[in-house]
């Protein structure tokens, strides 16, 4: 189908006309994400384009070929205004059914050339006002495995499989294949899925599916493990309250790092032996070493491993605010700054005990009185060079809860 319409964004249109002349309107198409986002009036980040240039033409427009080892060439050109600019090239214009053909979904399969027209031989433009992932093709996952994540992604933002593509989903066991992918792209769509309108959704779909275990073996045990005592979890298990902790968090803020602590801020009670049960004694300690591993394993950035165990080892702690001595909330305060987590500790912690009394003003101040220096503190310079290590810690920590009492004190004053 072809229609002729003024589809891009006046900005868009500028800047890639800086790019390409006008000879080439019905040479260069935009393509895939780029003309999705662009029908749903969104800003469109980096762009993606199949053409009919020649190699020697794009290469006079700025553009450099990167040879993959599993694909076909790739050109790509940056730009301050548009981002990254990465080019496919076609023998000819005959071939873009064909190449929207192959991709993932219908929403995706559309192209629109420079000079306005529309090409969408797959009816995605109408998949797209009614929010519907239809598979391109019956081998779409097959071809591609990570498409089924991508898939769960997008539901996760609010779009929703139609029940012919959940139904190709269903038909096979797809574990040999997906053991094959590397494991960065998993996890790149589920940092993406992280950071989308629903989260849960995400989650709740590989397990519905049974797929995904190869990389989150954690998630796939959690309905097997009781969240702790009924009287405190009336959820019952683990995965059901993760899930909550996750929404609790996902209504707080649209951070990817805190939901993903959020979800995983349990993982110690995976390691409680089931003769124990329903009590997860020492589950915090366990569950930062399982931190480690699950994030080395997905190859996270090393942020995201530091406060998984953060959030793991100290969480607890956090949630028994109320009942800590001011030395306590102190080394807590501080604990929690070296690895990371000053800002997210709390709000993980508020969605694991909703009930809880908010702690933001006296954890605020509680940084504050940490960051202090000695001279800000009151301490005799003299005397630093003559106290042993632990003393001169002690010496700290007195002068850091008398400072924490006096500021509890001044705010009580009148003014």
């Amino acid at each position: 189908m072809t229609e002729t319409t003024a589809l891009l964004p006046a900005n868009l249109t500028t800047a890639l006309r800086r790019i390409f002349p006008k000879t080439a309107d019905d040479q260069v198409f935009l393509v895939g994400g780029t003309v999705r986002d662009a029908l749903l009036g969104k800003t469109q980040q980096d762009i993606d384009l199949v053409t009919t240039l020649s190699k020697e033409t794009l290469q006079q427009f700025g553009f450099r070929q990167v040879i993959a080892k599993s694909t076909q060439p790739i050109w790509f050109r940056a730009d301050r205004r548009l981002g990254t600019i990465e080019a496919t090239t076609l023998a000819s214009f005959d071939l873009l059914q064909h190449e929207l053909a192959r991709r993932d979904f219908t929403v995706n399969a559309m192209a629109v050339s420079l000079d306005g027209q529309l090409y969408d031989p797959l009816n995605g433009r109408n998949d797209l006002l009614q929010r519907r992932l239809v598979a391109c093709s019956p081998s779409c996952f097959f071809d591609d495995p990570l498409r089924l994540f991508r898939a769960f992604r997008f539901e996760a933002d609010g779009w929703q499989l139609t029940e012919k593509s959940a139904t190709l989903i269903a038909s096979q066991d797809w574990s040999t294949r997906l053991a094959a992918l590397p494991t960065e792209r998993f996890s790149r769509e589920l940092l993406r899925a992280l950071a989308a309108a629903n989260p849960v959704c995400f989650f709740q779909r590989m397990l519905q599916f049974r797929i995904g275990q190869h990389w989150l073996p954690e998630l796939f045990r959690m309905p097997q493990v009781p969240a702790g005592p009924p009287e405190h979890h009336p959820e019952g298990d683990l995965l059901s309250h993760s899930l909550q902790v996750l929404q609790r968090a996902t209504d707080q803020t649209p951070d990817p790092l805190t939901r993903f602590c959020a979800l995983f801020h349990d993982l110690g009670k995976l390691q409680t032996p089931p003769d124990l049960y329903p009590r997860h004694h020492g589950h915090d300690q366990a569950g930062a070493t399982l931190a480690v591993e699950l994030c080395n394993r997905l190859r996270l950035p090393v942020r995201y491993r530091r406060a998984l165990a953060g959030v793991n080892r100290l969480h607890t702690t956090m949630g028994l605010w109320d009942t800590l001595r001011d030395a306590t909330r102190l080394r807590l305060a501080q604990q929690a700054q070296k690895a990371g987590i000053a800002d997210l500790l709390p709000l993980v912690a508020q969605a694991d005990k909703p009930g809880a009394t908010s702690t933001a003003r006296q954890w605020q101040l509680c940084l504050d009185i940490i960051n202090l220096t000695t001279v800000e503190l009151g301490i005799d310079q003299t005397r630093l060079h003559n106290l042993q290590p632990q003393a001169l810690q002690d010496l700290i920590l007195d002068r850091r809860v008398q400072a924490l009492r006096a500021s509890r004190t001044d705010a009580l004053l009148p003014t």
